[in-house]
């Protein structure tokens, strides 16, 4: 079957479903394949439950009723996104980057849903599979669509730039995320750079913060820019324990922790600028923006403040949290910082660079969990745990009291886990 008969079953099932124990009635099954699953195993269970089609690419289910046969059934899931992003005449924005695709993606959701019905990425799906589901879950009525982009490696964000086909584009920032996958700093600017040669060939439009010279010397000769200031447009007024800024002449008490976030809130600004929502609507949404799982929360446990900026964690991201946490004004700081990950031959040094970190900005007060860090630790500074489980039995053994905590890990650490011992 190919993909034009395939997107007029679409259209009359257009509910996308990849796990057979989530199925909804009747949606189209595509049966992916993982590591330790076979989605064509549970091709006619599906069925039976309630799926109208199963997309499938085991020859030996071709008997089977409603079995849609495909060569390999992801391809066709990314060719079917493609194909429909295609019929969709809205603005697409594609965001990537090193630190703060999530937080940005959903302030410029949040910013734009004033004015237009947004469909944004849902969380952090945003990698071959992910993508390809937001853009087939994105119907009719909706008028703006970002689409988030992730990538461990280059030529991912072109892959998927191929899928989205993203009229708009920005880049966060760039910084040390992935090193191992993208082979260095190098690696990392012309992997994420991708998004900004997609939009030069294909006549779209980037959106620069011109003070970022990085991102400015990523861009090639000719592109359509739409450029912005950071400093024109945010002042800020206050940092701790959250920031506050005025825009425009208007105060903007916002929801989030770090100065690291003003990049992030100066390129959503920056977006409903040039798609025409009203200022004070802009200012409104970001003050309204509440962050959540994990990413720069500041939450109250007991007489202890907790910054919950564990979502993920990289060399970059790492030393920005941990530079606006000293910056904030309190009389007990504890730091608990985990291993940071998918750093390959750059793991070493840049663990006891974070050490070294912490160490120069005065913090006594630490523990570092992971096997990483407990390879490289400085047993005269700051308690090492291989396990979250061992840091969190330490703590047990000692009340902590009005205290200022930072929560800062990869996500495969759970530093999170450590609140219930606070």
């Amino acid at each position: 079957m190919d993909i034009d008969q395939l997107y007029q079953i679409y259209l009359q099932h257009p509910e996308i479903c990849t796990d057979s124990r989530k199925i909804v009635h009747g949606c189209l099954f595509f049966a992916l394949k993982g590591d330790a699953f076979d989605g064509n195993q549970f091709a006619v269970s599906a069925l039976h439950t309630g799926a109208s089609y199963a997309i499938v690419d085991d020859i030996t289910l071709a008997s089977v009723e409603r079995c849609i046969i495909v060569d390999d059934v992801l391809s066709c899931l990314q060719k079917l996104a493609s194909f429909h992003r295609k019929q969709l005449n809205i603005p697409v924005l594609g965001i990537t980057g090193s630190n703060g695709k999530t937080t940005t993606k959903e302030l410029c959701r949040d910013v734009l849903q004033k004015k237009y019905i947004t469909k944004a990425t849902l969380g952090n799906l945003n990698n071959h599979i992910g993508v390809p589901l937001t853009i087939l879950s994105t119907k009719s009525d909706i008028e703006f669509l970002i689409v988030e982009m992730g990538a461990n490696h280059q030529g991912e964000i072109g892959f998927l730039c191929e899928i989205a086909h993203p009229g708009f584009v920005g880049i966060t920032n760039i910084g040390k995320a992935h090193l191992d996958g993208f082979g260095g700093e190098d690696g990392i600017k012309k992997g994420k750079s991708e998004i900004y040669k997609y939009a030069f060939g294909n006549q779209g439009f980037i959106f620069l913060n011109t003070e970022d010279n990085v991102l400015g010397s990523l861009i090639p000769v000719g592109s359509k820019i739409i450029s912005y200031s950071l400093s024109d447009l945010i002042q800020v007024t206050k940092e701790e324990p959250l920031l506050s800024f005025k825009y425009r002449g208007i105060d903007v008490d916002t929801q989030l922790f770090g100065s690291y976030n003003i990049p992030n809130i100066g390129f959503a600004i920056a977006v409903g600028e040039y798609f025409g929502v009203e200022t004070r609507e802009i200012a409104s949404a970001i003050a309204s923006y509440t962050p959540d799982n994990n990413r720069s929360q500041v939450v109250k446990s007991g007489t202890n403040i907790i910054i919950k900026d564990a979502y993920n964690a990289n060399p970059s991201s790492m030393k920005l949290s941990i530079e606006s946490f000293y910056k904030m004004e309190a009389k007990n700081k504890m730091l608990v910082l985990g291993d940071m990950l998918e750093l390959g031959e750059f793991t070493v040094k840049e663990h006891k660079s974070i050490i070294e970190l912490t160490k120069r900005l005065g913090f006594r007060n630490i523990i570092f969990v992971g096997p990483h860090f407990y390879e490289t630790k400085d047993d005269e500074h700051g308690k090492y745990f291989t396990s979250i489980d061992d840091a969190k039995k330490y703590i047990h053994h000692f009340t902590v009291n009005d205290t200022l905590v930072l929560l800062k890990g990869s996500r495969g650490i759970g530093v999170e886990k450590i609140l219930s011992e606070l």
